[in-house]
Order: C-alpha cells, then structure tokens, then sequence
C-alpha cells in the first residue's frame, strides 16, 4: 500500500483543526475532544446550551465531507476495510482507548499537548508508538494490510 505526501492539504487540514479547537475554547470555554464531545451528547449530561453545543459540533464533523466535495468536486479518497469484525473490534478498541485514557486523540494531541497537559503529552506519544509499531507490523509482519 503506497500513501501520498500531501504537504499542504495536510498542513492546511492540520490548521483548520487547530483553528476549530481555538475557536471551541475561546468561544464556550470547552475543549474540543470528540470522544468526550459524544459520550456528553449520548448522557444527555451538561443542560440545554451545552447539549445544543455538541449536537452542532458532531453535525460539523459529519458535515465535512459533503463541504469538501461540494468545494473540490470530488469526495476525499479513503479506503475502509469490509471486515465487520475487524470494524468492530477496532471501534471496541477505540472506545475502550479513549475511555481508559481520559480521552482521545484529538482531545490529547490536539487541545492538551497546546495546553502542556503532562498526561495528554504522555498520552498523544503512547498513541503515536502505538501506532507506528501497528503500520510495521501490519505492513512487513502481516504483510500487504
């Protein structure tokens, strides 16, 4: 499987997620962690105007992809497994993740490391051995994944 080098979509993707979490936090005061975004939203915990706040903020994640096709012409390239049990293993492992983790990867790498959070520096480097010891050996051990 070969990956393309997008510098500057990246950069600019990277940019306009680091804008958002500004953005979240100067506005409402919250950090912009998905993961804690949707458990809040499927507790219904936190009154009206914080509920409203997350339903907005998961209406925009999922909005995305259609404004960007919409903008481009074309729908981001992506490429998901068939597997149904593999997609549920690692959506029971994400959850499972963010949850012993006080959070995830967008509440750690992106809001915590900016706040110089000790436990989410810790966290986003745990995240990011993890994963590259995943991409070697799904990628030379597996082989072809």
């Amino acid at each position: 499987m070969e990956t393309q080098f997008t510098p500057l979509t990246s950069a600019l993707g990277g940019a306009m997620i680091g804008l958002s979490a500004v953005l979240l936090m100067a506005s409402v005061g919250r950090i912009a962690g998905i993961s804690g975004i949707v458990a809040g939203l499927l507790r219904r915990d936190g009154g009206a105007d914080v509920l409203r706040q997350r339903v907005i903020f998961v209406i925009g994640l999922f909005a995305a992809v259609p404004i960007y096709a919409l903008i481009t012409g074309a729908a981001p390239a992506h490429q998901v497994t068939p597997n149904l049990a593999l997609l549920t293993l690692g959506g029971l492992l994400v959850g499972y993740g963010s949850a012993r983790g006080s959070g995830c990867t967008s509440g750690h790498g992106v809001c915590g490391i900016s706040r110089l959070s000790q436990r989410s520096i810790v966290a986003t480097v745990t995240f990011m051995v993890t994963a590259a010891i995943a991409v070697f050996v799904l990628r030379h051990v597996v082989g072809g994944v």
